[in-house]
């Protein structure tokens, strides 16, 4: 970005977390269904599952990780599906900012919001006995794979966002991928699956990632599936990026 660019970003982002600021209860919506989730199969369902560790919620956490990243994004087409409707784009569009700027400002919000959405998580699962072993250089790790996974869920719901005719319609492209991890390694081994589901669970995103992330949390080394992960996460980035500017140039012309 150039420094105008730069400038013009700040702004509108600026403006957008503000929104969030007054609106707190966006924050609260998002994290209420992953604690609800992190509780339910720790204290509820947990006595009956074998994940082949003592903690089971150290086990949980990063599949709830990936929930909650998800749920935040779809935020992110529900505000963006809310500007375009009330006009502001074109009002956007008169004014001598540069063109990407409203974009950008949806994605940088969506990763303040949705850091705190994460920390808010983790923080409850530390209250529930989750005792990492992940030294700083593993912590960077981690907060890189769920910076990078949000940033490239977020360019994701950007398509929605400028293509949804309701408001619903644009936050429900969420709905499968917090689904997603239900069938992946996040709650129970894949091995403990059918020979379909298996197949599937172990050939999606979530699974690399959710592995990669509690060997991580574990002070282990996660081998091929941090490369996997990685993969995966700027594979749907560039997907999601160019698709949703190529939607954005359109809609601007």
């Amino acid at each position: 970005m150039t420094t105008h660019a730069l400038a013009d970003t700040t702004t509108l982002t600026g403006r957008s977390l503000r929104h969030i600021l007054r609106s707190p209860d966006t924050i609260i919506t998002t994290v209420m269904m992953p604690i609800a989730f992190l509780l339910l199969f720790v204290y509820v369902l947990g006595g009956a599952i074998d994940a082949g560790t003592e903690s089971y919620v150290g086990y949980l956490l990063p599949g709830i990780l990936v929930i909650t990243i998800a749920s935040s994004v779809s935020y992110t087409a529900f505000r963006l599906f809310t500007d375009l409707q009330g006009g502001i784009f074109e009002r956007f569009q008169s004014l001598p900012i540069t063109r990407s700027g409203p974009l950008w400002a949806h994605v940088l919000t969506s990763l303040v919001a949705t850091a705190v959405s994460l920390v808010v998580v983790v923080g409850v699962a530390l209250l529930m006995g989750f005792r990492p072993q992940a030294d700083v250089l593993d912590w960077l790790a981690i907060a890189g794979i769920l910076g990078l996974l949000t940033l490239a869920l977020t360019w994701l719901a950007i398509i929605p966002g400028l293509t949804a005719k309701t408001p619903d319609g644009a936050a429900a492209f969420s709905y499968p991928l917090i689904l997603l991890p239900f069938v992946s390694s996040a709650f129970v081994p894949t091995e403990s699956m059918p020979g379909p589901v298996r197949a599937f669970a172990e050939n999606q995103p979530v699974t690399a990632i959710v592995d990669a992330l509690r060997d991580l949390m574990a002070g282990q080394a996660p081998g091929n599936d941090l490369w996997v992960a990685l993969a995966w996460c700027a594979g749907i980035l560039v997907v999601g990026y160019l698709v949703a500017t190529a939607l954005h140039r359109r809609r601007a012309a």
